[in-house]
């Protein structure tokens, strides 16, 4: 479990295919205090380090996680957003974050916001996923609060400090963000789907 407060980010070093997996090389500030098996989150991605070597660490996302995921348009030099898992006594600072991308969505428009930045993202509402105002998302694996919500579509504010720290500062109109609705959000929806139709 995470908390979607991004602790810093990575580049990607190397990509190796193999079948339908697909192994990147992650190097990070604290990749020499990971372990094998250990999960970190790549952009919201919950994987597990399966190797260490003298490049940095890898993980391998398996087919399932690229259909759900922006990881399988990720190349050489790109930045992940990365966070490893809370420990039990943690602060929950942003919100509960499971690591498992939804799926994917669109930035269609960046704004200055006086010192701060609006992003807005639009995602296929067909899936079953709602947003609601003044409520938490995860984009890219960085818990954030929602304003302007509609059918589809959000707009998110991001802080100067987040801007700098994450691969926001990279991102423009017409990347692929994923996303993490969140989890008491879904398990609503679901009991009213179900059992309020009866």
């Amino acid at each position: 479990m995470f908390s979607g407060i991004v602790e810093c980010t990575g580049k990607i070093v190397g990509i190796r295919e193999y079948q339908k997996n697909i192994d990147f090389t992650v190097t990070c500030p604290f990749e020499k205090e990971l372990t094998i098996d250990q999960s970190v989150a790549h952009n919201g991605v919950c994987l597990t380090v399966v190797e260490k070597n003298e490049n940095g660490y890898v993980v391998t996302a398996m087919q399932e996680t690229l259909n759900r995921s922006n990881l399988g348009v990720l190349g050489v030099g790109d930045e992940v957003n990365l966070e490893r898992s809370m420990k039990p006594d943690s602060l929950l600072d942003g919100h509960i974050v499971q690591g498992h991308v939804d799926q994917t969505g669109v930035c269609t428009n960046v704004e200055d916001a006086d010192g701060s930045t609006y992003f807005t993202i639009e995602y296929d509402p067909s899936q079953g996923n709602i947003t609601v105002e003044k409520g938490s998302v995860a984009v890219n694996g960085v818990s954030l609060t929602v304003c302007n919500s509609e059918t589809g579509k959000f707009r998110v504010a991001i802080i100067p400090y987040t801007f700098e720290h994450t691969n926001f500062k990279n991102l423009k109109k017409g990347d692929k963000v994923n996303l993490e609705f969140d989890i008491i959000g879904k398990y609503i929806q679901k009991i009213a789907s179900v059992y309020l139709k009866k």
